[in-house]
């Protein structure tokens, strides 16, 4: 804010020092106007604004509005013009940069998003480039799901993946603040994109949120992240290979259903890994107490359905946060050495699906919600992704061991 204020002053005092003394000494005027239009009055307006507009800025602006809101007099004069386009230039410089000052406000003080959007779109209709209008609404843009606003998820979305790509393209901002600095910038813009897109395409969207839980940002030990990863991994690569697999079905195994098997028990373990960091990360925190039930039902199920019992699971969940987050893996061209086994003569390709307390072929769904983060950008942990529903692929194949 101060180098936006010091900007404004930079400005407006060039263009002061441009202006002939002449100009401020203004001519007298013998028609009369209403009485706050008078010459005298507007000398004084004018006056004053001289006086205070490095110190007073908001003063200034009221002052200079007035002036520039009385109907000429008569013929302007030379002098008077040069005051009028003066004080245009330096009254339209004062309110754009003061809205670009009340955007961070509206986000993240007083969370005032759908004005905060309009704002922002004003802003940018104008300066299309603007990094800093594009980085905040970005940053924030996850938070506009709840609203149920089509148009706010779409415009947050464009602003988080163009500012995104400028920082990427090297670009950098003089003052990062509120946010905590680049590398916040960086994964709350991930987040953004990840989150708005897990429903449309997931496989997309798990690279964004990976990228997003590597930097040091509250996101890294939120439980929501990772419930977004294993949900990401659950609708997208494994619902995929999933469906792929039903090919094998009512055949013999061979190697290239186990390798095909091999690959899916990959993305599990992946997928087993995100709901343990999300209870985990739960911990005993009661706001999280509704969520954590959710996943350690999923993970439960997960675990048992790759390891065939949950012997183990505990002593896993303790240890996984210490792990490093593993990448997306890379797919297997052969069998490891102790393959796993497929499923036995007779396939089904997908009948040994885990399953709920309620005999369900598919875990509950997992309901992660906004990332609590303790910095900024502003965060919301009540709600989720709409239509985000990990945990519905009615079809898996078979893991025997």
């Amino acid at each position: 804010m101060k180098k936006m204020m010091m900007f404004l002053m930079i400005g407006a005092t060039v263009a002061l020092l441009a202006m002939p003394v002449a100009a401020t000494n203004l001519i007298r005027s013998n028609n009369t106007v209403q009485d706050q239009c008078k010459t005298e009055e507007k000398d004084a307006w004018y006056a004053e604004f001289l006086k205070i507009y490095k110190t007073d800025q908001a003063k200034a602006f009221d002052l200079a509005k007035k002036y520039l809101a009385c109907p000429p007099v008569g013929e302007v004069t030379e002098a008077q013009q040069k005051i009028i386009d003066f004080l245009k230039k330096w009254s339209t410089a004062y309110d754009e940069g003061m809205r670009k000052i009340q955007l961070p406000t509206l986000l993240y003080n007083e969370k005032k998003y759908p004005e905060a959007y309009a704002l922002g779109r004003e802003i940018l209709a104008k300066e299309p480039e603007n990094l800093n209008v594009l980085v905040h609404l970005g940053a924030n843009g996850y938070v506009v799901a709840p609203l149920k606003n089509a148009q706010l998820n779409t415009e947050s979305l464009a602003y988080a993946q163009k500012a995104l790509a400028l920082l990427e393209s090297g670009k950098n901002l003089d003052d990062w603040a509120p946010l905590a600095g680049r590398d916040a910038a960086l994964a709350y813009l991930n987040f953004t994109i990840g989150s708005l897109t897990l429903e449309k395409d997931p496989s997309a969207a798990l690279k964004n949120l990976l990228k997003a839980a590597q930097y040091e940002t509250p996101l890294k030990k939120s439980p929501f992240t990772y419930a977004y990863i294993a949900a990401a991994y659950e609708t997208g690569p494994y619902a995929k290979q999933s469906e792929d697999y039903k090919k094998y079905s009512g055949q013999d195994e061979t190697p290239e259903s186990k390798l095909a098997l091999a690959n899916i028990n990959q993305i599990v373990e992946r997928m087993i890994d995100g709901y343990a960091r999300a209870v985990s990360l739960a911990g005993s925190d009661s706001q999280f107490a509704q969520q954590k039930t959710v996943w350690l039902e999923v993970l439960t199920n997960w675990y048992k359905y790759l390891h065939k019992s949950d012997t183990g699971l505990t002593e896993y969940i303790a240890g996984v946060v210490a792990k490093p987050l593993p990448p997306e893996p890379t797919p297997l061209t052969s069998l490891p050495t102790p393959a796993p086994a497929a499923s036995p003569t007779g396939n089904t390709g997908g009948a040994a699906a885990p399953t709920n307390g309620n005999g369900a072929a598919t875990p509950a769904a997992s309901t992660p919600a906004k990332p609590a983060g303790t910095a900024t950008p502003a965060t919301n942990t009540s709600t989720k992704p709409a239509g985000t529903k990990p945990g519905t692929n009615p079809d898996r194949p078979r893991n025997r061991r």
